[in-house]
């Protein structure tokens, strides 16, 4: 299958964990690390989020960085739940918004397409929706494609075989069972079941550490 290089940007405490229960998030992780999670947004073609994030962080997905290149913002959104006052909605004119469902509806996200959403639909929404949106996405010559979260898209990527390199901001606290895993349930019975990666580079930026890892073929 045709498909981009696909990379996972995690940020998370030393236990993985991407916000507290209640939704809070920011800021786990450094400035230092943030500009450089902005400098990875600038050289992928395209950049991906779950509903979720996208509802719950509003995030605008752009690289902030004078001169640099926005990827193409995509939001996997099965029920359709992107606001049309969202930021990445607001902006879809400026920095063009992908959004994939499986939603089958006469009026499918014309309150969207009306703000500059492409929408593309997909025939499932489980893990072959992955493999079908990365068929779609090489179609439209995307060739680099940034997972940024939450944990469920994530674990959808890694269960479906599909995660070429991580690159894993870790800030130095731990949030324990207050917090929400950066990576949801794989449905594993057996530690051979899962995803291995080779560790490929180490750094501190700030006081937290940066790490970078690769498929295990």
């Amino acid at each position: 299958m045709a498909r981009p290089h696909v990379t996972l940007k995690l940020a998370t405490s030393l236990d993985g964990k991407i916000a507290l229960a209640n939704g809070q998030s920011q800021w786990i992780t450094s400035e230092q690390s943030r500009q450089k999670g902005r400098e990875l947004r600038a050289i992928h073609d395209a950049i991906a989020i779950g509903s979720n994030t996208a509802i719950e962080d509003n995030p605008r997905l752009t690289t902030r960085i004078d001169g640099a290149n926005d990827p193409i913002r995509i939001v996997y959104d099965s029920r359709l739940r992107l606001s049309a006052t969202s930021n990445l909605a607001m902006t879809a004119l400026d920095v063009p918004v992908w959004l994939f469902t499986s939603f089958k509806s006469k009026q499918c996200g014309k309150h969207l397409i009306k703000k500059g959403i492409s929408i593309v639909k997909t025939s499932s929404n489980d893990s072959a929706n992955i493999e079908e949106s990365l068929e779609i996405m090489s179609e439209r010559r995307v060739k680099t494609l940034l997972v940024e979260g939450g944990g469920t898209l994530a674990s959808s990527f890694l269960c479906a075989g599909f995660v070429d390199s991580i690159h894993w901001f870790r800030a130095p606290i731990i949030l324990g069972g207050d917090g929400r895993n950066g990576i949801g349930n794989l449905g594993m019975i057996d530690l051979d079941q899962s995803p291995k990666f080779t560790r490929k580079s180490f750094e501190t930026l700030g006081p937290d550490t940066y790490e970078i890892f690769e498929k295990a073929y």
